[in-house]
């Protein structure tokens, strides 16, 4: 059975395996031999890849990244919105690294800059941290909650998933909000955007937007070159 993981909907097209359940985003055989288990992995390859052209992720984001984003994202139940926002600092903050896909209508909504930590790096950040006051990106799962506005102004509460990787997100007063630090045209002028305390910060004409768009429910996974979160993480 082939099956096109289009968020919760399924389209079945051929009988090429036996007896599979499914699941929320993909499927799962039923005592599966080695064959069986090889071609269900290729099948599921096949969709994931088909799923990343449509949206029109070819060279925005590394294919890598969206598929252990989506791997993730088909693992969080309390989920209630069919978006997936990434965002990428192993990319550097003079390019765009900050993503909202509708998982749905497989497609980009929000493709912007976004600014890290700055003790995570210059134009690249390079450390992340689940420390109070580390002024340090981090990484992993997230579910979006509440708006406020606050010293940043209007700012998205954000709920680490991940113990020990980004759970102390609240006490650290980690949230999504708009900087003028954050707008392409720092980056032009001093070779990369401004930093923040450890807030994925977005352009000021595009925070409110984005923060709209994705508040109250929906899945936020921040990626970055550090081997040991994909040792660590029980959603990759």
């Amino acid at each position: 059975m082939e099956v096109f993981v289009l968020g919760k909907k399924y389209l079945m097209l051929a009988l090429i395996l036996g007896s599979i359940s499914t699941t929320s985003f993909g499927f799962t055989l039923k005592n599966p031999t080695k064959t069986e288990l090889k071609s269900s992995k290729v099948v599921l390859e096949d969709n994931e890849k088909r799923l990343y052209e449509e949206i029109g992720l070819n060279g925005k984001l590394n294919y890598d990244v969206f598929k252990t984003a989506l791997n993730g994202y088909n693992k969080i139940d309390g989920r209630k919105k069919e978006l997936l926002t990434i965002i990428d600092y192993s990319k550097p903050s003079t390019e765009k690294r900050f993503f909202v896909i509708d998982m749905d209508k497989k497609e980009l909504l929000v493709y912007s800059h976004v600014s890290h930590g700055k003790n995570s790096g210059g134009n690249i950040a390079t450390s992340f941290s689940n420390k109070v006051s580390s002024n340090k990106s981090s990484l992993g799962f997230f579910l979006t909650e509440n708006t406020y506005m606050g010293g940043n102004g209007y700012s998205l509460v954000l709920n680490g998933l991940e113990k020990g990787i980004n759970d102390k997100a609240k006490d650290r007063y980690i949230v999504i909000h708009g900087a003028d630090y954050a707008n392409p045209k720092v980056a032009k002028s001093q070779g990369r955007l401004g930093r923040s305390l450890g807030c994925p910060a977005l352009p000021r004409d595009i925070s409110k937007k984005a923060i709209d768009m994705i508040k109250n429910g929906s899945v936020l996974f921040v990626y970055g070159n550090d081997t040991n979160y994909l040792e660590r993480s029980n959603y990759v």
